[in-house]
């Protein structure tokens, strides 16, 4: 199982970010996707899923600004984030499980300045 995440970068408050998760070694038109985000000092939390069909949920800082998404033809997961903001300032992970164990992704920074 492989997981590489891009897509971060710096950004102003109000901008936007697109962060993709690339996925290999298992079926990913199955299973649940995750991002996480971990900023300075702080736990990693969770930030959104989704199910193989494409059913999505959020956690209510990111909802109506952050948009998960997949091809699954494509093996790959989508994080649209709209009017960020500094507080979204964080390293993100993507994330799943397989076969009864977790697996995550390297990680992209995103910065968001105020």
């Amino acid at each position: 199982v492989q997981l590489q995440a891009s897509g971060g970068g710096l950004v102003q408050a109000g901008g936007s970010l697109r962060l993709s998760c690339a996925a290999s070694g298992f079926a990913f038109n199955i299973s649940h996707m995750y991002w996480y985000r971990q900023a300075p000092g702080k736990q990693r939390e969770w930030v959104a899923g989704i199910s193989g069909n494409g059913l999505s949920t959020y956690r209510d800082s990111v909802k109506g600004r952050f948009t998960i998404s997949r091809a699954n033809s494509k093996s790959t997961l989508a994080l649209q984030m709209d009017s960020l903001k500094p507080e979204d300032t964080a390293v993100y992970y993507c994330k799943t499980y397989f076969a009864g164990k977790e697996y995550w992704g390297q990680g992209t920074q995103v910065t968001v300045s105020s």
